[in-house]
């Protein structure tokens, strides 16, 4: 039954596949979304760009409340997961 199953399944097998990638695809994404390294640097890359003069007070604020915040959540479903 599973090789007729294949065979007759055999014309959806680029949907499957693409379906397939777009899972990987935004799994990936989401373990970086939530990797506390990754949320870090950006941190870091944040307030290079504002002692660069690159943004302005105000909006180092609102990006920095964001990440903290996915940083806070990244954690959470880290500690949760043990």
């Amino acid at each position: 039954m599973g090789l007729l199953k294949e065979v007759l399944l055999l014309p959806a097998a680029p949907v499957r596949g693409t379906g397939w990638v777009l899972r990987q695809l935004v799994a990936e994404a989401e373990r970086q979304y939530h990797d506390p390294g990754l949320i870090q640097h950006e941190l870091r890359e944040l307030e290079r760009e504002l002692n660069d003069g690159l943004i302005d007070e105000a909006e180092f604020d609102r990006r920095e409340d964001a990440l903290l915040d996915r940083l806070e959540a990244a954690r959470e479903q880290r500690h949760q997961a043990q």
